[in-house]
């Protein structure tokens, strides 16, 4: 995370989800035709239970081809229909700017899409490094904005401030301990949206602090709620403002928590999201 939270001011409805699709089937014979049925002989019921396994089948072929409507009349160009899991919404943008996804939709989707990654990058150990924050405010920001936060940002990363934080000048952790900052997004909200401007809020949890046997400053959670006044710009979102507040925040599990080694080992093999939403 950037700089805030605990180690100072960082800065549909429902937050997130997505659509899915259940088949139902048929119940069972009972279900279908009803409990009340007249007596039949052996053979007669053998070969209604034959029928109603029959028809089972087809159903269960038919919903899993969709309808068989659009694959009768022939290649319509279209692609499959999309699995249940399958993510859904148009596709992940195909710019990059160190690391950081650019080129996002002018639609309220694009927008939350946008809001999400920026929170992601603005969270992340490369706003402890001067070169590497400088190139994520430029990506993110507007010009406006960016020319006027770089100066107070270098000030308020200052040599005390990494030092507090367990970091040296340049940000880097001591041989032996991994520095964590991660801002992992759960879902975001469209608080307003037009075609030239928009206001987003992302709601996330995040990871801060060092993993290391001397480290004073342990790995923590937290949850926050950052919202982001976007405009659009040079074509694509940029932010203009933003603010943080903190939550919602759920009931802490009672999961015992992990060492400093298997913090460290789990940062280094499992990735942060280059795209979220």
């Amino acid at each position: 995370m950037s700089l805030g939270d605990e180690h100072g001011d960082r800065t549909n409805d429902g937050f997130g989800g997505s659509g899915q699709t259940r088949t139902r089937l048929p119940g069972t014979p009972e279900d279908v035709y009803g409990a009340a049925r007249r007596p039949v002989r052996t053979s007669r019921s053998l070969i209604g239970v034959v029928g109603v396994v029959v028809l089972l089948i087809a159903a269960i072929a038919f919903a899993n081809q969709g309808g068989g409507s659009d694959s009768a009349s022939g290649d319509t160009g279209k692609s499959p229909d999309s699995a249940p899991t399958a993510a859904t919404g148009v596709r992940p943008v195909k710019g990059n700017a160190g690391g950081i996804p650019t080129g996002y939709a002018r639609d309220e989707q694009g927008a939350q899409s946008a809001a999400s990654n920026y929170a992601v990058a603005l969270g992340s150990v490369g706003m402890f490094r001067l070169a590497s924050r400088h190139q994520i405010v430029d990506t993110v920001y507007t010009a406006e904005a960016a020319a006027r936060l770089k100066g107070p940002q270098d000030s308020a990363y200052s040599p005390d401030f990494l030092k507090r934080l367990g970091l040296d000048a340049n940000g880097d952790a001591p041989t032996g301990s991994t520095f964590v900052s991660r801002t992992i997004p759960v879902g975001t909200k469209v608080e307003s949206f037009d075609s030239e401007t928009a206001r987003v809020s992302v709601w996330y949890t995040g990871l801060i602090g060092m993993s290391g046997p001397d480290s004073t400053d342990p790995v923590s959670t937290t949850w926050k709620t950052w919202t982001f006044d976007l405009q659009w710009a040079n074509g694509d979102w940029k932010v203009s403002t933003d603010k943080q507040k903190d939550g919602p925040a759920p009931v802490p599990g009672d999961v015992a928590a992990s060492t400093s080694e298997e913090i460290s080992k789990a940062v280094a093999e499992f990735g942060g999201f280059t795209y979220a939403r």
